[in-house]
C-alpha cells in the first residue's frame, strides 16, 4: 500500500491582528493562512515548522482562538473567516495537537473579523462587518459539538467591531464583554444571566482614543488584592489605553485646568471620569489608568504576559516593532521595558499612506518565555528570553507564500527547491541537516520584484529564469554568500563557488536585483564590497538558516540577464535538459503573440523566427528528456509538437499538433521518461490524456477520468521496473497518483493523497524530486518527494513510498 506523509508545508500568515492564537495547554500556535488555518509547534525542537494544514472555510481566515469547554475540558478551536461563518473545530482524541471540524455556526451576513472566548465561560463572541456582535453558547456532548445564538448585539451607533474581549467581572461574578472597531469609543456590555442565557446589555462608554481601536485585552490585576480587572485597547492613533475595572464607587476629583496650563488642552483626552454600572446587584467602575507612548504607527495587537510571575503587556505595531510595557515598580507608571524588530530602519511609508507595514500580530508563549510576531511578509518572528543576560534575543520562525504559488521546480540534482508566487517572491527551500536532525525550511529569497510572479526554471545549480506579470524574463545568479551556507547546513556542494558572483541589493524602485560587484563604479564598488562581506559574515556566523530580516535583506541573489521579445505577460517557462535553450510564452488573444519563443543560454540572443501553432495563451511548455522535442499546450484547446533540427541544434520547427487535443483548453502538460516519446495532457474537460509517437504523429492510448479540471501533472523521472509513475492535481485541491505501464500506456490508480493533507484550492504545478541516489531503488518498491504549488498559498513536499510498480 502506498505511504504518503507530508514533509514540509511553507506558507505565510494572514495580514489580519485577529488571525493567531498560542494555546496555553498544548502549546500549539494556529494562525490563518489563506482560507485554511495552520498549526505549528513554535517550541518542537525538530523545528518542523508548520505541521498541518486544516481546510474548511471557503474564504480567507480573519479570526483565531483557543478555547476549552469549562465542563468537559474539550479543547476546540474557534475560527471566523470572510466566508461569513464561525467554525468549531475539535481536538483529535488522544492528539490535542490535531483538530477536526465538528460545527459549522451561521448568522453574520458579512465577514467575521473578531472573536473573544472567556476562561470558564460556555460563551463565544463573534463581530463582523455587518454591524454586529453574536453570542454564541458552546455545548459538548460525547462526540458532538454545539453552537447556539443566544444573543445578537447591534452596535449603536452603527459600527464594525474589530476587536472584542470577555472575561469575568469576579471569581464565577458576571461576564463582561468590551468592544471596539471602527470608532473611538470602547463600549462595555455587562451579562445578566437569564433562563434563556447571558443577556448582555451596554454599561459603559470609554472615550479618549482619537482613531478606530484594534485590540482589547483583559487581565487581573495582579497587583490589586480586590482582583481589579485591566483592559488594555490598542488604537490607530498610536497609543494603548490601559482601564481598570473595580468593585465598588470610585470618586476622583477631576484636576481644575488651570493646575498645569500643559495638560490644559489634553484634558479631555486624559480624562479620569469614573464610569459606574451595575451588574449582579453589585457596583463596578472603570476608571482610565495609564497611557502608553512610543510608537510611529498605529497599534495592531495587545497581549498580556499568561505567566503569574510578572505583569506585562506586548504590543505590535506597523512601524516594525514588539514592545514589552511593564510596570515600574517605584513610580507605578508604565514604561517601555523591551522593544524588538526593525526600529526606524525603513521609515517613509506609514499605514496612514496606505502601506501595509510592520508587526500584525503580537503572541506569547504559555511560559511567557517567548514571543512572536507576524510580519507584513507574512512571516512569523520569534524571540526568546534569555534570564543570564536577561535580554530576549531573536530564534527562528517560519515563512512562506501569501498569495498563490505559481510555480515550483527542483534543482536538477534536487539539491533545493524553488517557488515562485502572485507575492512578487521567489524563494528557495532546502533541508537543513544537523545532528541526526533534518528539516526544511526557506534558506534564500532570491528574487523580491515588482511583479506577480508566473514561473519559474532552473538553469543549473546556480541559475534561474523567471517570468512574471511583465513582459520580459528574467535570469539570476547564485551569489557566494548562498552557495556556502548551503554547503555548510544542507550538504548541497556546488562546483566552481569561486565564480559566482558576491551579493546583489534592491534598488528604489524595486524592480531588479542589481548586481554588486567589480564592474560598478569606484565608489559603488567600494560600498559593494563592504556590503559583501557584510552579507558573508551575516550568513555565514548562525549554524541555522537565515532570520527572517536576513532573509528579506541579505539573501538576494543578482539579476544576469533579460530576456525581451514578448508582447504581454508571461506565462510559461522551459529549460532544456541540457541547459542550452529557454522556452518561453506570453498571454494571448491572437496568433501574434500566442507563440513560443527560444533564446540560446551561451549569449542570450533571440532565436527567430518565433514558433507558431497556437491561437490562444500557451499554457505550458516541455522539453522531452533528450530534449529532441518541445511540446506546448494552451488554451485554444490544442498541442503542439516541435523537433530540433539534426543541423542547427537550437533550431525547432513544428513536426505536427492536434487542434481538438482535449474538448476544453488544456492546461499542462509532461514527457514520460522513456524512450518511445511519449507525454500526457491535463484538460479541464476532466481528462488525462497519454500521447505516443507514431512515425509523424502522436497518438492517444490513455485517457484518465477525473472529478474536476485537471491542473498540473508530472512524471517521475526514473521508471520503476516496468512503469512510470504520473501525479494528478486538480482545480480542487485533490492529489492522485498512477503507474503507467511502459509497454501498453495502461494507467492503474495508485491512491489519492488524504484530502485532510492536501490543498483546499487548486493545484498550479507538481514536481518530482530529482533521485540522486543509486541505492534509493529497491525492486518493487520505490520512495520519493513530490513539491506541489496551489492557489492556496502553500508550497508542499510529500513523502511517497511503497510505490509497488
Amino acid at each position: 500500500m502506498v505511504s504518503i506523509t507530508s514533509d514540509y508545508i511553507s506558507v505565510g500568515g494572514n495580514r489580519h491582528p485577529a488571525a493567531a492564537d498560542w494555546d496555553v495547554q498544548s502549546g500549539v500556535l494556529a494562525f490563518g493562512a489563506d482560507n485554511n488555518v495552520a498549526l505549528w509547534d513554535p517550541k518542537d525542537d525538530s523545528q518542523r515548522g508548520v505541521y498541518s494544514l486544516l481546510v474548511g472555510h471557503t474564504d480567507k481566515v480573519c479570526a483565531v482562538r483557543f478555547y476549552t469547554c469549562p465542563t468537559t475540558g474539550t479543547k476546540l478551536l474557534v475560527t471566523a473567516s470572510a466566508d461569513h461563518t464561525v467554525r468549531i473545530w475539535r481536538a483529535a482524541t488522544g492528539d490535542h495537537r490535531n483538530f477536526m471540524l465538528s460545527q459549522t455556526l451561521e448568522g453574520h451576513t458579512s465577514s467575521v473579523n473578531t472573536l473573544a472566548v472567556g476562561d470558564g465561560a460556555d460563551i463565544v463572541a463573534s463581530g463582523a462587518a455587518d454591524g454586529s456582535v453574536k453570542i454564541w453558547r458552546i455545548t459538548v456532548k460525547g462526540e458532538e459539538t454545539k453552537g447556539d445564538l443566544v444573543k445578537s448585539i447591534a452596535m449603536k451607533p452603527r459600527f464594525f467591531p474589530l476587536a472584542l474581549a470577555l472575561k469575568s467581572l469576579q471569581t464565577d461574578g458576571p461576564m463582561v464583554l468590551a468592544v471596539a472597531g471602527t470608532t473611538n469609543i470602547v463600549q462595555i456590555y455587562v451579562a445578566e444571566n437569564t433562563p434563556e442565557g447571558p443577556d448582555f446589555t451596554l454599561a459603559a462608554l470609554l472615550s479618549g482614543h482619537e482613531a478606530w481601536v484594534r485590540s482589547l485585552s483583559f487581565t487581573l490585576d495582579k497587583q490589586s488584592q480586590a482582583g481589579d480587572l485591566l483592559l488594555a485597547s490598542a488604537s490607530q492613533d498610536k497609543y494603548i489605553r490601559l482601564w481598570r475595572l473595580q468593585r465598588g464607587e470610585v470618586m476622583r476629583a477631576a484636576p481644575a485646568e488651570d493646575e498645569d496650563p500643559m495638560l490644559g488642552g489634553l484634558e479631555p483626552t486624559l480624562s479620569n471620569k469614573a464610569h459606574q454600572f451595575h451588574a449582579a446587584g453589585l457596583m463596578y467602575s472603570v476608571t482610565f489608568e495609564a497611557l502608553l507612548f512610543g510608537n510611529e504607527d498605529w497599534v495592531y495587537t495587545t497581549a498580556w504576559n499568561p505567566s503569574s510571575e510578572r505583569q506585562q503587556l506586548l504590543s505590535a505595531s506597523a512601524d516594525n516593532t514588539l514592545t514589552i510595557w511593564e510596570q515600574d515598580t517605584v513610580s507605578g507608571i508604565w514604561v517601555s521595558a523591551e522593544r524588538m524588530g526593525e526600529i526606524s530602519v525603513q521609515k517613509g511609508s506609514t499605514t496612514a499612506t496606505g502601506s501595509t507595514g510592520g508587526f500584525w500580530i503580537g503572541l506569547w508563549s504559555p511560559d511567557g518565555k517567548q514571543v512572536v510576531s507576524l510580519g507584513r511578509t507574512g512571516s512569523w518572528r520569534a524571540w526568546c528570553y534569555d534570564p543570564d543576560m536577561d535580554v530576549w534575543v531573536q530564534a527562528l520562525g517560519i515563512a512562506g507564500h501569501v498569495r498563490s504559488v505559481n510555480g515550483v521546480r527542483w534543482e536538477p540534482t534536487g539539491g533545493y527547491l524553488l517557488s515562485a508566487s502572485s507575492d512578487q517572491t521567489t524563494r528557495l527551500h532546502a533541508q537543513w541537516l544537523r545532528d541526526g536532525k533534518q528539516s526544511w525550511h526557506e534558506f534564500s529569497r532570491p528574487q523580491i520584484h515588482g511583479y506577480d510572479l508566473n514561473c519559474v526554471d532552473t538553469l543549473g545549480p546556480a541559475r534561474f529564469v523567471s517570468g512574471a506579470d511583465e513582459k520580459l524574463l528574467r535570469v539570476f545568479n547564485e551569489p557566494k554568500p548562498i552557495a556556502k551556507l548551503l554547503e555548510k547546513l544542507s550538504s548541497f556542494k556546488q562546483l566552481a563557488v569561486g565564480e559566482l558572483p558576491d551579493t546583489a541589493q534592491i534598488p528604489v524602485l524595486g524592480l531588479s536585483n542589481q548586481y554588486m560587484g567589480e564592474e560598478a563604479p569606484l565608489e559603488e564598488a567600494n560600498i559593494a564590497d563592504g556590503q559583501a562581506q557584510a552579507n558573508q559574515a551575516i550568513l555565514s556566523g548562525p549554524e541555522q538558516p537565515p532570520l527572517e530580516d536576513q532573509l528579506a535583506r541579505y539573501t538576494l541573489w543578482p539579476e544576469h540577464e533579460k530576456l525581451y521579445g514578448h508582447g504581454y505577460e508571461i506565462s510559461a517557462v522551459a529549460v532544456s535538459h541540457d541547459r542550452t535553450l529557454i522556452a518561453t510564452a506570453c498571454k494571448a488573444s491572437s496568433i501574434d503573440h500566442a507563440v513560443v519563443r527560444l533564446y540560446d543560454t551561451s549569449d542570450w540572443h533571440e532565436i527567430r523566427p518565433p514558433l507558431a501553432a497556437h491561437s490562444l495563451t500557451i499554457t505550458s511548455l516541455s522539453f522531452s528528456s533528450d530534449d529532441l522535442y518541445l511540446l506546448s499546450v494552451g488554451r485554444d484547446r490544442q498541442w503542439a509538437v516541435y523537433r530540433r533540427s539534426e543541423q542547427d541544434p537550437t533550431m525547432f520547427s513544428l513536426m505536427t499538433s492536434h487542434s481538438k487535443g482535449h474538448s476544453r483548453m488544456i492546461l499542462d502538460a509532461a514527457w514520460a521518461p522513456i524512450s518511445d516519446h511519449t507525454f500526457a495532457t491535463a484538460g479541464r474537460d476532466k481528462l488525462v490524456k497519454i500521447w505516443q509517437i507514431a512515425g509523424e504523429s502522436f497518438l492517444c492510448k490513455t485517457s484518465i477520468n477525473l472529478k474536476s479540471p485537471v491542473t498540473a501533472l508530472s512524471f517521475l523521472p526514473q521508471m520503476q521496473g516496468n512503469s512510470l509513475f504520473l501525479a494528478t492535481g486538480e482545480d480542487s485541491g485533490k492529489l492522485s497518483l498512477y503507474t503507467v505501464a511502459a509497454d501498453s500506456l495502461e494507467a492503474t490508480h495508485l491512491g489519492n493523497i488524504d484530502t485532510l493533507i492536501s490543498p483546499s484550492k487548486a493545484i498550479t504545478q507538481l514536481a518530482w524530486r530529482p533521485s540522486t541516489e543509486e541505492g534509493g531503488i529497491g525492486q518493487d518498491i520505490y520512495s520519493a518527494k513530490l513539491a506541489v504549488a496551489s492557489e492556496d498559498t502553500s508550497t508542499r513536499i510529500y513523502a511517497i513510498s511503497n510505490m509497488v510498480s
